[in-house]
Formats: C-alpha cells, structure tokens, sequence
C-alpha cells in the first residue's frame, strides 16, 4: 500500500541559481511573478548580491523588448527617430524607469552638491532637478539618434546587446566599490563574489557575441570603459557607490555601447 505524503510536509527549496535569477528579474524590471515560484519564502543568505550576476540575461530581455517595437513602428513605415524613441519608452516602461531615475539623482546630486553629505541628500531626493532633467535628456536624445542611425536588425541587435553588456559590469562595480551609505539599498545587496562577477562578465559577452558577433569586443570595451569611469567619478565625488551609482551607470554604458555600435555599424554600411 504506498504511503500517502504528509500534507504539513514542507517542499524542498528551488535550486538556488532560479531564486537569483527570478530576484534580477523582479529587481531590474515590473514584470510580475506568480505567487507560487523561487521567491515564495525567505531569500537565501547572498541571494542579492548573487543576483548580479543575472543581471545581462534580464537586460537582454528589457533591450529585446524595444528592438521589437522598433521593428514594429518600421513595418508601419514610421520615421526612424520615432521609432527608436518608442522603442526606448518601451525599455523604460518595462523598468519602471529605474536606470533613468537613478542617473538624474547622480546628476542632481554630483552637480549640485557642495559636499558628500549634501550630495547625498540631494540623491535621496526624489524630485528632479536642472541637472537631472538635462541628464536624462542629453540620454534619451543620444541613444535614440544612435538607434535611429542603424537599419532594423542591427538596431534589435544592438538593444540587446547593449541591454546586457550596460548591466555585465554593474556587478564587478559593487564589488571594487564600497557603498557611499551605510543604509540603503546598495549597502543591504551586499558585495558580490567573484564568481558573480565573472558569471555577469559570461553572460554578457556571450549575449554580444550571439548578438553581434565581431562587433561584440569594441562593445564590451566601451561598456567597461563607461562602467569605470562612472566607478572613478563616484569614488571621487562620494567614496563608493549607492543604487542611484548604479542606474548612472547603466545608462552611459548603455549610450556609450550604441554610440560605439552606431559608428562602427555606419562605417562599414
């Protein structure tokens, strides 16, 4: 006779790389999760920080979701520059505007700030200053005029590998920089291990090597490049990193990767 299963038996925990991938997706975008999944419980210890390491996959997701529309609005013969401004208004609503939020307040903050402790309440603060909105303007006119510049399947190749190449560095960030607060987002993630910052590197060039192929190298390097520049620039002006480090990040590796891509791709057309 088989053995009925206790009904108060606990079922065992999902492997943990699916609880740091669903955390990536639920952290980087508003898509929502069913409530039965890898996040029903409590998050295991360094689940947060692990997370990182997904970080291109879902990128990828979020730059394939505005190749798509951009594909759309040329079936409907719409002008290019439109199409790549839908085309990034559909990134931005699939991330709730995260990136973007984060990179005015570093803005405002840098820009406006006297001093560390005045910079950082100026981040803190959720409304958008001159310095903020001419960051995100000067961000959305560039990336859209780069995207606008490339023939449809080169612009879906080039969002998504620029969604994922824009987030492989953010991990090897966190863990060179300490954060700049001892609250806060940035500071409760904690610090990655290397093997989350070599599995965000892995993800990222296969995405761009898939995506582009040769282009893929000067993509990277110009993703990394913009990451450590941002990592120098916020060493200098707060002492490490905090969330809104992050997003500022995100978005000039974004733009630096579809300037790069832009005119390399214009080149050899």
């Amino acid at each position: 006779m088989p053995i009925m299963p206790d009904a108060t038996t606990v079922p065992p925990p999902p492997p943990r790389w699916t609880q740091d991938a669903a955390l990536a997706l639920v952290f980087l975008t508003r898509l929502p999760l069913p409530p039965i999944g890898p996040l029903n419980g409590p998050l295991a210890e360094g689940a947060s920080a692990r997370a990182m390491g997904w970080f291109p996959l879902v990128g990828a997701l979020v730059g394939l979701t505005g190749g798509v529309v951009f594909a759309m609005a040329a079936l409907l013969h719409l002008p290019p520059l439109a199409g790549a401004l839908l085309a990034l208004a559909a990134t931005v609503r699939l991330t709730g505007g995260l990136h973007e939020d984060g990179a005015a307040d570093v803005a405002d903050g840098f820009g406006g700030g006297r001093d560390l402790a005045r910079k950082l309440e100026i981040m803190r603060d959720s409304r958008a200053g001159s310095y903020g909105v001419l960051a995100l303007v000067f961000s959305v006119g560039i990336r859209a005029a780069a995207l606008a510049a490339l023939p449809v399947p080169a612009a879906v190749s080039a969002l998504v590998a620029a969604g994922a190449l824009s987030r492989c560095g953010l991990a090897m960030m966190a863990r060179v920089l300490s954060p700049a607060r001892r609250d806060g987002l940035a500071a409760a993630q904690g610090r990655p291990a290397m093997a989350t910052v070599l599995l965000a590197l892995a993800f990222g060039i296969a995405i761009a090597v898939a995506a582009l192929g040769g282009l893929a190298l000067p993509a990277l390097a110009a993703s990394l490049l913009a990451v450590i520049a941002v990592s120098a620039l916020a060493r200098k002006q707060i002492g490490g990193h905090t969330g809104d480090v992050f997003g500022a990040a995100q978005q000039v590796a974004e733009t630096a990767v579809l300037l790069t891509l832009s005119a390399l791709m214009g080149a050899s057309a």
